[in-house]
């Protein structure tokens, strides 16, 4: 399966028609929140339907920066990952949105422990005889991927929690638009693409012999496994 990863689009559909080629050929396209700027449903509408334009294999979680009709209409069209455990062939989705507390006032943010609870229900429906994708809008705690400028970790121990417990095959995640990179925990590979300008994105390939992952910058793989 070729999976292309999307995080932080915050509403800047431009850089979508940039990576067209690569949306195309994909077989599933995950966003990792933040598909608006404090948008609301028209303004996510707006960003997917230019990504549906190339694909319409789409699912996503929303984001810090989303308003909660952002969610409901990732729901109504049943995108949202949020909370949710589905299967697509041999493979489990799953996903998480929102942020922590953010430095300011976002609309979509959760405590640790809320985390524990949306994350905790959905361990209890996640199979462990299928491969796991998961997609977190919040990184997890103390990888390179929750680095801030401040050089300070600032993931989800809830997060990270989840993933040592469950051991998904990898982590779309986002959100720190400094933090890009590719990490472990565990076996499972974390991923942050940093956000969609400059046409920054993640580029996946899982098959029955593992995972190999690669973010792209334009026209340049800025980091690989």
């Amino acid at each position: 399966m070729r999976i292309v990863g999307i995080s932080d689009i915050h509403g800047q559909s431009d850089y979508i028609h940039e990576i067209s080629e690569v949306l195309q050929r994909s077989d599933l396209i995950l966003l990792s929140g933040d598909i608006t700027h404090f948008g609301e449903k028209d303004d996510v509408l707006s960003v997917l339907q230019d990504i549906w334009n190339y694909s319409d294999n789409v699912y996503a979680v929303p984001g810090n920066c989303d308003y909660p009709s952002v969610g409901d209409f990732l729901t109504e069209e049943g995108i949202n990952l949020q909370g949710r455990v589905i299967h697509i062939g041999d493979y489990q989705l799953t996903g998480v949105g929102g942020s922590l507390p953010c430095p300011g006032v976002t609309p979509n943010e959760y405590s640790e422990g809320e985390y524990r609870a949306f994350l905790s229900a959905i361990a209890m429906h996640v199979s462990p005889d299928l491969p796991l994708i998961f997609v977190s809008h919040q990184p997890p705690f103390e990888t390179v991927c929750d680095l801030a400028r401040n050089s300070m970790h600032v993931g989800s121990k809830a997060v990270r929690d989840f993933i040592l417990g469950v051991q998904p095959y990898i982590c779309f995640t986002g959100h720190i638009h400094e933090g890009v990179g590719i990490d472990h925990i565990g076996n499972t590979l974390i991923v942050n693409p940093g956000p969609l300008s400059n046409s920054r994105y993640v580029e996946a390939e899982i098959n029955g012999s593992g995972v190999s992952v690669k973010i792209v910058k334009g026209d340049r793989v800025i980091s690989s496994v």
